[in-house]
This record gives C-alpha cells, structure tokens and sequence, in this order.
C-alpha cells in the first residue's frame, strides 16, 4: 500500500540588522569568537533588553511580503531551556501573541502543479550562540558572536506533500525574502536555517502521523534528501509492524542518513511567560500601512509583467528573475534595444557564469547591449561575440568593437575575400566537391565550416553559403 507525506517547515531567517535584537553589539559575520558581546546578551544580572526597531520593521516586511496580517499588539516571552550557548537559560522570542499570522506562498510543485501552502505564524526572536566540536580535541568550544542575533521564525502549515515540494517552497520563500530586502537568507553563513517535520499516513486518512524533527541541513538539497531518509524511515518502521516516536533527529549529509537526537519537546516543556522586562509591542495601522506601501515588486509580480509585456517564455522569466539583480539586468539590457529573448539567452548564459563565480557584472548592460547590436548588424558572429564578451569581462572599459578588432574578429563581408576562401577550400576538398554535385545536399554544412575555419571565423556566413551555392553549380 501506498503512504502519503505531510510535511510543515519551520524556517529561521537572521534579519539584516546591522546590530543584535536586543543591544548594539555587531552581527557582522566571521568576526573573532566573543567579540561581538556585551552584558545583554551574556545575560549578566541587571541588564536589559532594548527591543531593535530595524529588526521589527524587516520583521513586518516580511510577514507583509508574505500576505500575513501583521498585528497591532504582540507579546516577547521567555522561552525556558538550558544549553550550553544559551547564556541567560531562556531565548527571548513570541508565543502565543505573535507579530503575525495566516499568510500564504504559492509556487509551482514539481509533482502537483501550482499549490499554495499556509504560513500559521511569523514571530521574532533572538538567536543563540553557537557550539563548535571540531576546534579543540576532545571538548567543545561556545562562540557567543550570534547569541541575540534578531530572527524572524516562518512556520508553515503542513500542506507540503514531498521532499522535491519542500525543496520548491524553500526556493521560492528565499526569492520572497530577497527581493523584499528582509535576509541575505545564506545557508552557509546561518543566515537561514531550516528544521522540517515530517510524517506519513495512509491516502485519504484526515488525521496526521506522529512527526518527527529533522535539524542539521545547511543546503535546499540537503533538505530534501533528509526528508527522503526519514519517510524512508518511518515508512520501513510502520510497514515492519512498529511505530514512529516523536523525536528529533540529526541529519548526517556525508551518509545520507538521520539519527535520532532526543525526544522532540512540546510548547510546555519551554514553561513560556511573558517576558517581564519587555513591554508588549504595539505597531500603528498607519506604520503597518506604510510598510506594506514600502514593498518593492515581488518575484511572481514580475514574472508576470515580464512575461505578459515582453513575451518572455515562462522558464525563461524564472530563471532571469531569480535574483533581484538579474532581472535588473536583464531588464537593462532589454531597455538597451535588445530583443527580449536574445535578452534573457545571454543572461542564462554568459551573465549568470560569471555573477555566480564573482557576485557582480563586470560588463554593464550598456556595453552587452552593444555588443549584440554588433552581432544583429553583422559585424561579429554570435562565437565571436562570446569571445568578446569573455574579454570585455576582463576590462570594465572599452567599447565592444574596438575589443573585436582588436582580437580579429570583425566579420569579412567583402566578396573578393570570401571569394578567395570559398575559392580554396573547394580546391582543396574536390572529392566532397563531387560528392556535392552527386546529389549530397547535407555537404553544404561542411564546406561553410571549412571557409569559417579558413578565415579564422572571419568570414561572414551569410555571404559565404550564397558564394559556394554559385560554385557548386
């Protein structure tokens, strides 16, 4: 028999502050361990918390982004555990007031087309430090740097019904954030991180498994293979006759498997309480209002516009809207003069090689969109303009055809020259010349490569197959 998969997400993403939740130390990233302290987030006797007011705006913009109600009146608790990186003993967060609820994400499913699934909740909080295991031999080290580090927590419904989907509503909620300008949302740097829950149950059947906690995934790929490995679990387990306990687990990327951690904890084994040193947080309609007028277009707005005003393939307009600075781009060049479609192909191609190796455009839409106007006049090949491009890449100035005429690539139109190559080629190569005459149509390919070859991809091809159709006669 067949099991189905209910999944809910539950995403943390560091919000771009420049300092801490509750203080001014610095977020910044990769600075020295216990640097970035101060007695608010050491958690020393006296101290108090003062709530970033930068944190709550990017807080509120995200959950606007996202369609959520942003609430007027929410509640800082104390969330009561003990770790080691933990310093006060509680982590400040929201509980049952939270800054927001019920928005939605809608996204197109690998397996189930377009689906929308339900975000119950986004509350702020501060994060904790971090434990490091591999820098002193036998013992584990605590860096402080991230504890009070402003997050905004994103729960979903668990409306997801696959490894592959979850991957697809990740990517997509990232894309919401970005472009709202909320999180970096880098995995590697901790900026995003994700705990997935999982569990199986027959078709049709309303009620929901026992689910588990997946942790310990730093990539969207490695979320999904984890939740491949626990359904896999707990699949093989009810189909043995057992049954799934309510755990969490770690996920091992190196075997591709989950093991368990503890059991998984329950809203009242944290004893939450509002937090005594924090007023409730009070947001006007007027404020509220304000930021969601303050949302730039979001990434679905613009693949729509793209794709309705420029006739762009929708594969396309996903791929040149992936980034915000990529659609940008392409929208540059489009502005330059460029047809839509050659547009988004050089932005596919060329433009996101070299973005996703350096993080910039090292040529600006000006100088690409001259250079496609030197292929759609004919002075350059499309290869050659590749080979430009690659050199322009190298130099932030020169203009594209000056580079071609200096690489030799300006495209030979006059006919005695081309005359001379195809001329050649055809004194060279008489056994294909016959077979030609013969009735071997398809030769004609080879012997324009040939001329191209000649000439060193100078000869323009439009000219050369005009010349060797008169020859061959």
């Amino acid at each position: 028999m067949s099991w189905e998969t209910v999944v809910g997400l539950e995403v943390h993403v560091q919000l771009r502050t420049r300092t801490k939740m509750f203080c001014a130390c610095r977020t910044t990233f990769g600075d020295p361990p216990n640097t970035n302290v101060c007695p608010v987030c050491l958690g020393l006797p006296g101290a108090l918390p003062v709530p970033n007011a930068e944190a709550v705006r990017l807080a509120a913009r995200a959950a606007l982004a996202l369609g959520c109600a942003v609430h007027g009146t929410s509640i800082f608790a104390r969330k009561n555990y003990f770790y080691p990186d933990l310093p006060k003993g509680y982590q400040i967060s929201q509980f049952d007031r939270p800054l927001a609820t019920g928005g939605r994400i809608g996204f197109e499913s690998p397996e189930r087309g377009r689906v929308e699934v339900g975000i119950t909740r986004l509350h702020v909080e501060e994060d904790a430090g971090k434990l490091i295991h591999d820098r002193f031999p036998g013992k584990t080290a605590v860096d402080l740097n991230r504890a009070g580090t402003p997050l905004a927590e994103i729960v979903s419904e668990p409306d997801i019904r696959s490894p592959i989907e979850a991957r697809a509503y990740l990517t997509t909620l990232r894309q919401i954030l970005v472009y709202a300008g909320v999180s970096e949302c880098s995995m590697e740097q901790g900026s995003l991180r994700v705990d997935a829950n999982l569990s199986v149950r027959r078709p049709g059947d309303g009620r929901l498994g026992t689910k588990t906690e997946v942790k310990n995934m730093n990539s969207f790929a490695n979320v999904e293979r984890a939740l491949e490995a626990e359904r896999a679990r707990q699949v093989a387990l009810l189909e043995g006759g057992g049954r799934v306990e309510q755990v969490t687990l770690l996920f091992n990327a190196g075997t591709g498997q989950v093991k368990p951690m503890r059991s998984k904890e329950e809203s009242h084994d944290y004893r939450y309480f509002p937090d005594p040193d924090l007023p409730p947080l009070v947001l006007t309609r007027g404020w509220i209002a304000e930021q969601r007028a303050g949302l730039p277009e979001l990434p679905e707005a613009r693949r729509s516009r793209i794709e309705a005003s420029l006739g762009l393939p929708a594969y396309d307009s996903r791929v040149v809207t992936s980034e915000p600075p990529l659609a940008e781009y392409f929208e540059a060049v489009v502005a330059g003069g460029v047809e839509p479609k050659t547009a988004a192909n050089w932005v596919m191609g060329e433009v996101m090689t070299t973005f996703n190796e350096s993080g910039t455009f090292p040529v600006s839409p000006e100088r690409l969109a001259s250079l496609v106007g030197l292929v759609r006049e004919g002075v350059v090949s499309h290869q050659a303009a590749k080979r430009i491009y690659a050199e322009m890449a190298t130099a932030p100035e020169g203009d594209p055809r000056a580079v071609a005429e200096r690489l030799g690539l300006v495209q030979v139109s006059d006919e005695g020259a081309l005359a001379g190559w195809v001329d050649e080629v055809l004194s060279a190569h008489s056994a294909e010349v016959a077979r030609y005459r013969s009735g071997e149509a398809r030769l004609m390919g080879f012997f324009v490569g040939q001329v191209m070859k000649r000439s060193k991809g100078k000869a323009d091809p439009k000219g050369v197959q005009p010349l060797l159709q008169e020859r061959l006669k």
